[in-house]
């Protein structure tokens, strides 16, 4: 069946984080609003299972040089982490190999990307980014603080990339997803939220498995997530230990999804050198 294609008209930035506000307040999401967010949602955000969608928490803040990027060309998303004294944040800790994972998303769950960005020595962080299509993005600053007993944090800010959209509609749930002719096949689409769910994710070629996964940040694969219609964030993590430069065919993970809703899992592993990045839908119960 083809992806079905909505067309939205061109709109200035006020109209398009209107969109961005009614997308958030579709069925299964949580009610929260865009922008900065108070209270136990802060706390939320910094702990395993919460849902990433506060730009401050634990006295840290996601501070972006913009809310704007331009859309078909090229770009640099650059942003600080600022702590309580206003000032950026320039100590961090290895996460899956990494001090920084920065993902980007649209609102309709397109245009998924996951860059390692540099920092300057006064603490800005630079993405470079591959070309846009306009609409509504979050992005997300993903890390864990070099404090003692520090735990992960995951901050988030709307972007939008003005022009005219085309949103697309969700895939629905399948248990498969394909990349770059690689078929992965996991055990299950249905998850219980706020609980531990260990599952597999079977990767096979023509066919026939593959055992030549390469080892990426630590591990054979990675995979985040993201729930429709509010963008909140979970990663779920790998269970599988590097032993050597091939692994596979199966994997194994354990999710902790915060929320009932439709997710969309993006799932990304190394062949040959080549980094590949496949998606599938799962639904989330209460």
């Amino acid at each position: 069946m083809p992806i079905a294609r909505k067309p939205v008209a061109r709109i200035g930035l006020s109209a398009f984080a209107a969109v961005g506000l009614l997308l958030a307040g579709c069925g299964g999401n949580s009610g929260h609003e865009d922008g900065d967010h108070t209270g136990m949602h802060h706390d939320m955000a910094g702990m395993p299972g919460g849902d990433g969608l506060s730009a401050e928490a634990s006295g840290l803040r996601f501070v972006p040089a913009t809310e704007t990027l331009p859309a078909g060309q090229p770009s640099e998303f650059r942003y600080a982490i600022t702590g309580s004294d206003g000032k950026p944040v320039t100590s961090f800790e290895p996460d899956q190999t990494k001090l920084m994972h920065f993902y980007l998303v649209r609102s309709d769950l397109t245009g998924f990307q996951h860059i390692h960005p540099t920092m300057a020595a006064d603490g800005t962080w630079s993405a470079r980014l591959t070309p846009l299509q306009p609409g509504s993005y979050r992005a997300y600053a993903s890390f864990t603080p070099a404090a003692t007993d520090a735990m992960p944090l995951v901050l988030s800010k709307q972007v939008i990339v003005p022009g005219e959209a085309a949103l697309t509609a969700l895939p629905v749930p399948a248990g498969t997803a394909a990349a770059d002719g690689y078929t992965l096949t996991l055990s299950t689409d249905r998850f219980a939220s706020g609980t531990e769910q260990r599952f597999t994710v079977a990767v096979s070629r023509d066919g026939k498995p593959v055992n030549t996964l390469q080892p990426y940040l630590g591990t054979y694969a990675h995979l985040t997530a993201f729930r429709a219609g509010d963008l909140a964030f979970a990663h779920l993590h790998p269970h599988d230990d590097v032993r050597g430069d091939s692994g596979g065919p199966t994997l194994n993970f354990e999710a902790m999804l915060p929320a009932p809703g439709t997710w969309r899992l993006f799932l990304q592993f190394q062949t040959d050198g080549v980094l590949h990045t496949a998606a599938t839908t799962v639904t989330v119960t209460g």
